[in-house]
Order: structure tokens, then sequence, then C-alpha cells
């Protein structure tokens, strides 16, 4: 697959949640997000008033955040990753697509790895997911030959090994559709469970944006369009978890997260699909 634009960007767009199983529930919200070459930021800490990296700021992007959230460089991380999946991306750029600290808080239910090889090509997608619980996981799924006969899309499959809401079972099955950025961005996410009459949808999930330069005017023009970011996500997914218990969702028994902090297949094991 050809490479998307490159270099850090904002995205200003919304994320939607709708549940279809056992009954209807939907959300929508406003939001922004960083897309961060890993490679470029030091030179954003440098150039930007209103971001800083591993340290304080209206806008910041930490190592601590992200990864082994031991505050250490993320790329080496990731490369080890690949090296170990035998994914042939561990040399190419690296782009993260993540909310931003903001006044010193911030909280990813999804972070996107995007990992391209050495000819800029998209090699690998890194799917960083988190609960409110404290825990993450992650799911790293190769990029083998999608996207250029369906209009830039990629299509990749995965079955769910981390709790993440309250009231989804952890019998499910995700499909992640995924327009890599570029002048838009585009996150499809639906979630399946099997029932006696096939596969069935139990929640479609989707971000959306249109780029926008990582420049401190565009950061102020966000910073006072949707002020206290995090807060809102947060609040975002408490509330609406109210409404769910409210309307008769059950809770679901919370399993211990995976021994391995990162799902893959070694190359060597992987045959058809990735499961």
């Amino acid at each position: 697959m050809t490479a998307a634009a490159g270099g850090s960007a904002l995205y200003a767009g919304e994320v939607m949640h709708r549940r279809v199983r056992p009954f209807v529930h939907a959300f929508r919200y406003r939001v922004y997000s960083l897309l961060v070459d890993l490679d470029e930021l030091p030179d954003l800490d440098r150039r930007l008033r209103l971001f800083a990296y591993n340290r304080a700021g209206l806008f910041a992007f930490h190592d601590r955040d992200h990864g082994p959230r031991d505050g250490t460089p993320l790329r080496p991380w990731v490369e080890r990753l690949l090296d170990e999946a035998g994914l042939d991306a561990a040399s190419g750029r690296i782009t993260l697509l993540c909310f931003p600290r903001v006044l010193g808080y911030v909280f990813n239910p999804l972070s996107v790895y995007f990992c391209h090889d050495r000819q800029g090509r998209l090699a690998a997608i890194l799917y960083e997911v988190r609960n409110t619980f404290g825990q993450q996981h992650g799911y790293l799924l190769p990029v083998e030959g999608e996207g250029e006969g369906d209009g830039g899309w990629v299509r990749q499959t995965q079955d769910k090994r981390f709790y993440v809401s309250p009231f989804l079972p952890m019998e499910c099955r995700y499909a992640f559709r995924i327009r890599p950025p570029g002048e838009r961005l585009a996150v499809v996410i639906r979630q399946t469970t099997t029932t006696a009459n096939g596969e069935a949808d139990i929640l479609l999930a989707t971000q959306t944006g249109v780029r926008r330069p990582l420049s401190d005017r565009w950061l102020l023009r966000m910073a006072l369009a949707m002020p206290l970011l995090t807060l809102k996500i947060l609040f975002a997914i408490h509330w609406q978890a109210l409404r769910l218990w409210r309307k008769g969702a059950r809770l679901q028994v919370r399993p211990d997260p995976p021994a391995q902090p990162v799902t893959y297949e070694t190359q060597s094991s992987r045959s058809g699909p990735l499961r």
C-alpha cells in the first residue's frame, strides 16, 4: 500500500459509537487528535510554543502515556515488536494517532500506530487499547497488500482479547476498516459476536477527521473550540455507561488482562487471516 501524507498534524473531527444489540444506543462527540511522527517529537518541542514533549505544557506528548509506559522512547519499543513479528517495517516512518495531554491530563481509549517500511508503504498497524481500570493491551496486525483496490482502505480482523467496556462480552471479534491519515482520516471498528443465526454486529465505532497543520495557531484554535478535551472524553465515557446501565445493559465479569502486553503472530506461525 502506498504511503499517506507524511508528517505530524492535527485532525479535527468526531467520534461516534452505535450499539445495536441487544438495544440501540448511540452518541457522537466532536474531538481533535494528534498525529505525531515519532522522529519529529524533539523538533516539535523546539518549534512550537504551545506543544511540549516529555514536559509540562498547554498541549503535551509524554512517552510514559504510551507503549510500555515507563518513559522510554517509543520508537525502539515499536521496532522490537515489529522485528519479533517478522514485519519489514522497523526502519520506516512510524506515526501515532492519539489524543494530546491538555493541561497535564490525557486519556486515550485507542491509540493507533501506523508503521511504514523503507519504501514508505504502510506495512503494519498497532492498535493500543485502554480501559478505565488502568489497563491496556495492543494488537499488532500486518497490512498485506490491502488498500490499493479498495479506495485506500485497509481492512483487518482480530479476536477480542482485552476487557474494555463493562457491558460488552469478551467473546467478540473486531473488524477494522482504516483510511490511513492523509487529508482526511477514518477509523471504523465493527465489533461482532457469534449467535445461533451466525455472526451479528454488536457495536460500530468510528473516528473521522480533517487534517490541519500542527502549529501554534491551530493548537490555540482547538483549545478555544474544545477546551478541557480530556475531561470531556472521561465524562462522556462515564455518562454513556450510566445511560447504558439505565437501559438495562448487564455488567460483564472482568477477566485478568492478557499475560503479554501485545497480541501478534510471528511470520513463521502466520497462515491465513490473523486471528
